[in-house]
């Protein structure tokens, strides 16, 4: 299916599990493509396809022979396999979100498709594999191959560029991209840190190659810079929300800003309750969701997480661990229970829980911060009613 023509320079198209774009004229293509990748100057197509499902399927075809791979894609639609650049995914082609931006005679346009809810990595976080002569050795015994979750750009810009131009696209089109996760509060899959991108992001960049003028600069003072910026963010954030349901309001969650850390819907909820009675413990059983989502209490908790990275980054001296996580738990208490008034007594009641700088130490400070509010807020309730009887 045609879904548009651009610039008059490129042809858009859909059909089944992929979306290729044919160049009209000339394209300096640069791309992280496994096969014809790098700076190009002689492709007539780029292409994003969905290679398996999101989960239970393995494509070692893939691995195996990419060449092969390139023809079982490209034959079958018309594409000479020697001319197209193309990357893989296991996101659903039908959640493509298409961003144009324009300014004057230039124009931007993003194609993303996206998932990030098992792949999700933050820059530096620790390998699986290294990469030799023989093909990817694990580096443990438990290291397992990269899970599905892949950010895949395709982006055209309507005037030429020169080729550092052409190449600096490739950072701001990135910053772009981890501005959106960390806006959404991604979390990393494989560290306790917020996600920058997934571990198998790709990239394709591509403009007119003709004679004549050519833009220089694609960083964030630029016009092109913003078109790119702002054409990659909003493009990420709709293709997220389609294939993960991810939206900023979804993250409205005190467990999704804690789950980094070490925690799930079940320990949070058996965390919370070891500080709490039967019937209490109880109580929160039934209303947990609307308790973690109550924006005031997510906004306490975002904070302490927020803290949390502060000391992580050295920014806070570990040495003031303590005066400031109680303060910030102490507050947590406030949100929970409504009692703002409490707030010197539940900063001299946490103090002694806000000493362990782990992960594990920090959640139990959360915890128990949580628990304190829940209970007192539980008895509040309960000596109103008793009054309205009395």
């Amino acid at each position: 299916m045609h879904i548009e023509t651009y610039y008059d320079g490129i042809k858009l198209y859909r059909k089944n599990k992929i979306i290729y774009a044919q160049f009209l004229e000339p394209h300096a293509v640069i791309s992280t493509c496994r096969l014809l990748g790098g700076l190009r100057h002689d492709l007539k197509y780029v292409f994003n396809h969905q290679s398996c499902e999101p989960a239970g399927n393995h494509c070692n075809h893939v691995l195996r022979d990419q060449q092969q791979y390139q023809k079982l894609i490209c034959e079958p639609h018309g594409l000479p396999p020697e001319l197209s650049a193309g990357m893989g995914t296991a996101a659903n082609m039908n959640h493509a979100a298409f961003v144009r931006q324009k300014f004057r005679d230039l124009e931007v346009v993003a194609v993303v498709t996206g998932g990030v809810e098992t792949n999700a990595g933050r820059a530096g976080d620790p390998a699986t594999v290294m990469e030799t002569e023989d093909g990817f050795e694990r580096l443990t015994p438990t290291g397992k191959p990269p899970v599905p979750g892949t950010i895949n750009i395709m982006l055209f810009i309507s005037q030429p560029l020169t080729k550092a131009a052409l190449t600096r696209t490739l950072v701001t089109a990135t910053e772009a991209k981890t501005a959106v996760l960390q806006e959404l509060a991604v979390n990393s899959r494989y560290s306790d840190g917020l996600a920058t991108g997934t571990g198998t992001d790709q990239i394709v960049v591509a403009a007119p190659d003709r004679e004549g003028f050519r833009l220089s600069w694609a960083g964030k003072h630029g016009k092109l810079g913003e078109l790119i910026g702002s054409a990659v963010k909003a493009a990420i954030r709709e293709t997220l929300g389609k294939q993960n349901s991810l939206t900023a309001m979804g993250q409205c969650s005190a467990k999704i800003h804690l789950e980094r850390f070490g925690c799930n819907s079940e320990s949070m909820l058996a965390g919370i309750s070891q500080y709490l009675n039967v019937e209490q413990a109880e109580l929160l059983g039934h209303n947990i969701s609307g308790i973690t989502r109550d924006p005031v209490t997510v906004a306490a908790v975002a904070a302490m997480a927020h803290l949390k990275d502060k000391f992580s980054w050295g920014i806070l001296p570990q040495t003031c661990w303590t005066e400031i996580m109680t303060a910030s738990a102490a507050l947590l208490s406030c949100a929970v229970g409504g009692h703002y008034e409490w707030m010197e007594k539940y900063r001299l009641c946490l103090g002694e829980s806000a000493g362990d700088l782990t992960n594990d130490g920090f959640l139990e400070l959360c915890w128990q911060a949580i628990a304190l509010g829940f209970s007192d807020k539980w008895l509040s309730s309960q000596d109103d009613k008793q009054e309205e009887t009395s």
